[in-house]
């Protein structure tokens, strides 16, 4: 027989053992009639708005493993107050480890260009997607990309030829 995983799902509803259980006897039929296979030792319940007593009681009664907020789900910070700063940290130094593999002075200014357009203006649009960043994040995400289009670092500042509301204008702009 073969097998396949289903992986990342996540099932928000009300919070009652009826409600839990009947979400268990549904896992168990999906897997009867796909075949696929929940790993419920991967599970985690989590409970908001009810005491960790609680969420450990019914986590104990479905044999699941209790979960704890914040965490991370698919690269994303669940249960963390996002309209912090230090929330994003993770998102920042991710954006800037891209720039440790190459180096600034190693490319023309038009591959700085197409790295900064292609490369890091992506990196973030998953996120920001999702949730709202607070200004000082998105100020600091062009900060880092405004500094490696010139060939600065974080310690050096180079000369900027070009206004950088003129560089993140749109090409359909004209400009």
């Amino acid at each position: 027989m073969l097998s396949t995983y289903a992986d990342d799902v996540v099932f928000v509803g009300d919070w009652s053992l009826n409600i839990l259980l009947g979400l268990q006897r549904i896992l168990k039929c999906f897997h009867l009639i796909s075949g696929l296979k929940v790993n419920f030792h991967k599970s985690r319940l989590f409970g908001i708005g009810v005491e960790d007593r609680e969420v450990a009681g019914m986590a104990n009664v479905l044999n699941r493993d209790k979960g704890n907020l914040p965490c991370v789900h698919l690269g994303l910070s669940i249960g963390e107050n996002l309209n912090l700063c230090k929330a994003w940290k993770p998102i920042i130094d991710k954006f800037s480890a891209k720039l440790s593999s190459w180096k600034a002075n190693l490319l023309s200014f038009g591959g700085r260009l197409t790295l900064v357009n292609a490369v890091l203006t992506s990196i973030p649009l998953y996120y920001l997607s999702i949730f709202k960043a607070p200004i000082t994040v998105i100020n600091k995400l062009d900060r880092i990309r405004h500094s490696f289009l010139w060939g600065g670092t974080d310690n050096t500042r180079k000369l900027n030829w070009v206004a950088w509301d003129v560089v993140t204008t749109p090409k359909s702009l004209g400009v």
